[in-house]
């Protein structure tokens, strides 16, 4: 049997890795700035990670969520500690896209209504409902193509008014910082009417952090830098470090009952040690700070650049805008200067999504190697 062609490889075998570096198996090391689509939040291999999943998995991996899991508190209670949003409440599952489905179905629940409002350019995952809110027609077959949702540009406050007010909307959901789209986001002021008419008309306001939080964007969740509050929030990717984790913070105005929400894999012993380690280690190493304080690093010593349209986004969540395509940039900063980085539906945009435990010194090793490479380039 052959594997189903889907993805376009590089000829790059990774065997090991540790913190910031990915070796591959002939001994290559490479500088990792992207962390498998900001997946990898505490480090590679990190060791109270490694740690923490062994000893679990040498007790118990796995059992159904019919029984009692006291892993589930811990991993509910320290992550409300952290976020600053403890009466809120966890419902865990596997993915960005299972978390997203499940916030769009309890906001149809919620309030009996079905359209939903997305925007342009977004990204929420590749399961049913998540798929048919993401604006990608390539990837939208047409049993996705049922789900009522209208797409509209960011920061119109008034389209998005003019859409609620005709009563059938269930939800709204938005990234905190679009990943995907190419690191464009919504403006403190347009998030506080979002709020405002979601609030109005009844619909509920999903904010998908599956990539912007867990301390990404230089707060726990990349809303607060607009202070407002969301109703459901959905996270996946940084909250395991690589182990398959998601879910959904869910608001005070909801009431649960038995067998409104499920999955089979979610909320696993094993899934929830992984969970509980991450967020120990961001707060033992402080990562928040660190996140800040290479993100302000960045910001001044990519203006040794040239050519450099504009940086986007915050925190460790970042796109590098050049006025070309940069397919061949970022080809050669894999193969020739062994540096990952990401891609985004902006074809001119370089995706920049390290662990959160980078240091300054691999953002100069990221700029010396951007200005060879567009200097080799050109030539």
């Amino acid at each position: 049997m052959n594997l189903f062609n889907v993805y376009p490889l590089y000829d790059i075998t990774p065997v090991k890795a540790v913190d910031c570096t990915i070796i591959d198996d002939k001994g290559v090391e490479y500088l990792d700035l992207y962390s498998g689509h900001g997946v990898i939040s505490i480090g590679h291999t990190q060791p109270d990670y490694v740690a923490k999943l062994k000893n679990q998995i040498d007790n118990l991996g796995f059992y159904s969520n019919a029984i009692q899991n006291p892993l589930q508190v811990e991993l509910a209670q320290k992550l409300g500690k952290l976020s600053g949003l403890e009466d809120y409440e966890l419902f865990l599952c596997s993915s960005g896209a299972e978390a997203n489905e499940n916030a769009l179905k309890l906001a149809s629940f919620h309030n009996g209504k079905s359209r939903v409002v997305a925007f342009d350019n977004s990204f929420h995952g590749r399961t049913s409902a998540a798929v048919a809110v993401t604006d990608n027609k390539k990837i939208v077959a047409p049993l996705n193509a049922q789900q009522e949702v209208t797409f509209l540009p960011l920061n119109q406050i008034e389209l998005v008014e003019a859409e609620l007010a005709k009563g059938d909307v269930t939800a709204v959901i938005i990234e905190g910082i679009q990943g995907v789209g190419g690191l464009d986001q919504g403006t403190t002021e347009f998030f506080q009417a979002l709020e405002k008419a979601c609030k109005k008309h009844d619909v509920v306001l999903i904010l998908d952090e599956v990539q912007s939080g867990y301390g990404r964007s230089g707060k726990f969740f990349a809303f607060q830098h607009h202070g407002i509050n969301a109703d459901i929030i959905s996270v996946a990717k940084g909250m395991g470090n690589g182990f398959p984790v998601g879910a959904i913070l869910i608001s005070p105005k909801f009431e649960a009952s038995f067998g409104l929400l499920g999955t089979t894999f979610g909320g696993s012993h094993l899934s929830c040690a992984a969970g509980i380690a991450v967020l120990d280690v961001i707060e033992k190493l402080d990562l928040q700070k660190n996140v800040n304080e290479v993100y302000e690093y960045f910001l001044e010593k990519i203006k040794e650049v040239d050519g450099i349209k504009q940086v986007k986004g915050k925190g460790l969540m970042l796109g590098v805008e050049f006025d070309f395509d940069v397919a061949a940039l970022r080809k050669k900063l894999i193969i020739e200067k062994h540096i990952f980085t990401g891609s985004a539906n902006n074809k001119n945009l370089l995706r920049i999504l390290p662990p959160l435990t980078v240091k300054k010194a691999d953002i100069d090793t990221f700029v010396k190697a951007l200005k060879e490479s567009l200097e080799e380039l050109k030539n």
